[in-house]
């Protein structure tokens, strides 16, 4: 028991460094699209430079899970690479950098996401998934609204280098944390060495419900897109998506308590059911969302989307995290894959959708995909639960 409290504490420790690189990465997110249109004056290259960055993701998703088996080195490298690109670019800045920067960002972000992902069990325990989990998820919460709200104002005031090394220091600090920290983060090594797993020969390995999450995973990244895209052309005051992104924040953190609650009383974390109807609930929050309501209905409803949000993506990990040592990897890389593709496949869909539709009908169209696909998941496995 004494062992179980000071993982989890060394863990909690370890979601403190990951916050700040949460927080660099949303700031870069911001700078880095920004910079790339000052650079070159061009929205096609600045397209292409965002699209180049989630092409790298989703292929990196594709080997992931072959790296992610290394734990602390594969996070480590990925956090220092990540910051030697952000430097280079202070340094050298061209489109030519720019390019491998985007290339480094997408790969990087994708490898220390499996391998983070993939060791949670082994850092704290599958008895304590659940909890490090939404640890996780209350981390990347804040830093994500941190990182979104600080862009605006570090920019201005401090201009492009300056948010290129805030964010190179943000990997730093994440990196040392992983460095200082004694957790067990290395798969051991099996008695007979086995052949590696393809990603086909893992999807046909992997029960149905897995290969359902999958769908449902990939679906809710695009519909995901579609706000993201759609949000600063609905209202593109600052006040509104500062109230927006903040709402969504604190119901995600709100997350990790009520699925704490929920494992007091059932004794396992949601399992697909649960992830499912969260899915429709936060793709039906974030259509409300842009149907013109006042103030308090607008916080009400994207707090339900954060808190939904949170909900699921608790329950997918924790479900992933099930699996053997020899799939798990691999599986958190085709994830990743799928996660990347949807969000791309669904920038790219709602910015030429917006150029004939207003917001509420793009964001309905593309979330109204996401509420079919995880309603199809969950009428399969109400179902069969009932069989």
């Amino acid at each position: 028991m004494q062992e179980d409290r000071r993982a989890l504490r060394l863990f909690v420790a370890l979601v403190g460094g990951y916050s700040v690189s949460a927080y660099g990465t949303y700031l870069n997110l911001v700078a880095l699209s920004l910079f790339t249109w000052h650079l070159t004056g061009s929205a096609f290259t600045t397209g292409v430079i965002m699209a180049l960055r989630l092409t790298c993701g989703f292929l990196g998703g594709l080997v992931a899970g072959r790296i992610a088996v290394a734990g602390r080195t594969a996070m480590i490298g990925s956090d220092i690479a990540q910051a030697a690109a952000m430097v280079a670019l202070v340094i050298w800045p061209s489109l030519a950098v720019l390019c491998a920067v985007a290339v480094v960002m997408g790969v990087g972000n994708t490898f220390f996401a499996v391998a983070l992902r993939s060791s949670v069990p082994r850092m704290v325990g599958q008895h304590q998934r659940t909890k490090a989990n939404g640890y996780l998820v209350t981390g990347r919460s804040i830093g994500t609204v941190l990182g979104f709200v600080s862009a605006g104002v570090l920019i201005p005031a401090a201009g492009y280098d300056a948010a290129f090394l805030v964010n190179a220091a943000s990997f730093v600090v994440c990196a040392a944390t992983l460095a200082a920290l004694p957790l067990g983060t290395t798969t051991p090594e099996p008695s007979r060495p086995s052949a590696p797993i393809g990603t086909l020969k893992l999807l046909r390995t992997l029960p149905a419900c897995f290969l359902g999450m999958f769908a449902v995973r990939g679906a809710d990244a695009l519909g995901s897109a579609s706000h993201n895209v759609a949000l600063p052309i609905f209202t593109p005051a600052p006040a509104f998506m500062s109230q927006f992104w903040t709402a969504w924040a604190i119901g995600a953190f709100s997350a990790h308590h009520v699925v704490s609650r929920w494992v007091e009383r059932r004794g396992s974390p949601p399992g697909e059911r649960a992830f499912a109807i969260g899915t429709c609930v936060m793709s039906l929050a974030f259509f409300t969302a842009f149907t013109g309501l006042p103030a308090v209905g607008l916080v009400v409803v994207v707090f339900a989307a954060g808190l939904a949000d949170g909900l699921t993506e608790i329950s997918y990990v924790s479900r992933l995290q099930t699996l053997p040592e020899e799939l798990r990897g691999r599986a958190f890389g085709v994830s990743a894959s799928v996660e990347a593709g949807g969000f791309a496949i669904g920038m790219l869909i709602a910015a030429g959708l917006l150029e004939a539709l207003p917001p509420p009908a793009v964001v309905g169209l593309l979330h109204g995909a996401a509420l079919v696909t995880a309603g199809t998941l969950l009428l399969i496995s109400t179902t069969l639960r009932r069989t």
